[in-house]
């Protein structure tokens, strides 16, 4: 190539608005154009001669290398959804898309890719997704948005706070949500599960104790209690404590005062009072398990979070965040879930609700060694019996279609570059004449009535 034609053509490059980059077939950059310099923060006369790895520092570079594939397989990959680290060290997504770079000889020399910036898209995600997002709470339900502005009324004031809900809703999240926004933000949140410690545990828990109040006591511990003065103590499983314990408690939300053990007079606490349980907490009063004075002290203000089953439109929403999460913390670049994958998360009716859901995307995650979650990544017991086989049949379908396209565009663009000549399209896919003959009727590849047959 000439001078002029070289500077022509790279103008023409510099013009578009995609980065775009060639290497030659020892990948290092023979071209790097106006877009890519901007992208990537990385001048022209930096990457020019470097091997592609060392510019873009993908996650894909190491072991999933796009253009690599394009170049050893002769299939383009169109619109991939990656992240580059840019020259100040930033995650940037884009989007890429390969072909073979050929000299006039049709022989291969390297590869070309242009790549999109997706920063405002991305950008425009988060926004929406922060239209969903509530404190860490992420839901588009129509319920779960009700009890979001009730959220806000409650952070208002120091109104005790009862949240029921089966294990998994969130329950700590909410109870979180309503700290950070009351103006007991500055102060701690102290949680504790009454659930899981019996009675004498749970009583020098809450309430501390004083030196000599029992054999190993040699100095004074504070309690729970008095650690959250000034902020907020989360009672969770509140419907699993003893009457016994009901009227100890009774005392700290009526009064705010409380004695520790082997104390000889009461305590004042200034401490705001959330509660959670799983348990019908009326039927429990009417069995008489729970007292009825405990319970109309603590059910002043009372949050009913719907389990999963009832938001399922927000499962999509919730995997792609846990996708996200786990992306982070095991330095992966899985791009989302296949349209299989979701079907058969959209049919589960989690027991365990959004901490079962995690839990499956996070097993997902460490199994997958793809660009997208499949059924065969999803734990067993969700895809057992003849749905599993329904749904296997139908990624493999889609996986097929999918490669059939990407084969038919390259067939279609190789006849056309070729001016329709079947002959050396074939000899340059590395197939025999009849074999393309078959393929362009199967694919039904619509050719112009000159089509090259003589040639």
């Amino acid at each position: 190539m000439n001078k002029d034609n070289e500077n022509q053509t790279q103008i023409i490059l510099d013009s578009i608005a995609d980065g775009v980059f060639t290497v030659d077939s020892e990948w290092k950059i023979t071209s790097f154009n106006r877009a890519a310099e901007k992208i990537t923060g990385i001048t022209k006369e930096e990457a020019m001669g470097r091997q592609c790895w060392e510019v873009f520092r993908a996650g894909i570079c190491e072991k999933d290398c796009s253009l690599r594939h394009t170049v050893e397989t002769g299939q383009p990959v169109v619109n991939q959804s990656i992240f580059i680290i840019n020259s100040r060290g930033e995650r940037v997504p884009i989007s890429i898309s390969t072909a073979l770079l050929k000299n006039k000889k049709k022989q291969v020399i390297g590869g070309v890719e242009t790549f999109r910036d997706l920063s405002l898209v991305e950008e425009l995600k988060k926004e929406l997704y922060s239209r969903q997002s509530f404190h860490d709470i992420i839901s588009k339900n129509k319920e779960m948005q009700r009890l979001f502005s009730m959220l806000e009324k409650l952070s208002e004031s120091d109104t005790t706070v009862i949240l029921v809900g089966e294990s998994g809703t969130g329950k700590e999240l909410f109870a979180k949500a309503i700290h950070s926004m009351s103006q007991r933000k500055d102060g701690p949140i102290i949680t504790i599960n009454c659930g899981a410690l019996p009675d004498n545990l749970l009583e020098s828990e809450l309430f501390g104790y004083k030196a000599g109040a029992f054999t190993d006591a040699k100095k004074d511990k504070p309690g729970r209690i008095t650690l959250a003065h000034g902020g907020t103590l989360f009672l969770d499983e509140i419907g699993d404590i003893s009457p016994a314990m009901q009227v100890k408690l009774l005392r700290v939300l009526q009064d705010k005062i409380f004695e520790p053990l082997g104390g000889t007079k009461p305590e004042k606490v200034d401490v705001r009072i959330i509660a959670a349980t799983n348990k019908d907490l009326e039927k429990l009063v009417k069995e008489g398990t729970f007292r009825e004075d405990f319970y109309y002290r603590i059910n002043v203000a009372k949050l009913v979070l719907p389990p999963l089953r009832n938001r399922k439109e927000d499962i999509p929403l919730l995997s792609e965040h846990f996708i996200g999460k786990f992306n982070r913390r095991m330095d992966k670049e899985i791009l989302g879930l296949e349209p299989e994958a979701l079907a058969v998360l959209m049919s589960h009716d989690y027991p365990g609700n959004i901490r079962e859901l995690e839990n499956i995307i996070e097993y997902a995650m460490v199994v997958c060694k793809d660009r997208l979650i499949g059924i065969e990544h999803l734990p067993d017991y969700l895809v057992r019996g003849s749905d599993h086989e329904e749904h296997e049949t139908l990624s493999r379908k889609r996986k097929e279609s999918s490669m059939e396209g990407l084969e038919k565009e390259l067939i279609y663009n190789t006849l056309a570059k070729n001016n329709w000549n079947r002959k050396l399209t074939a000899a340059i896919l590395n197939m025999h004449p009849a074999t393309l003959w078959r393929k362009i009727k199967r694919m039904n590849i619509i050719l112009p009535k000159q089509d090259g047959r003589y040639k």
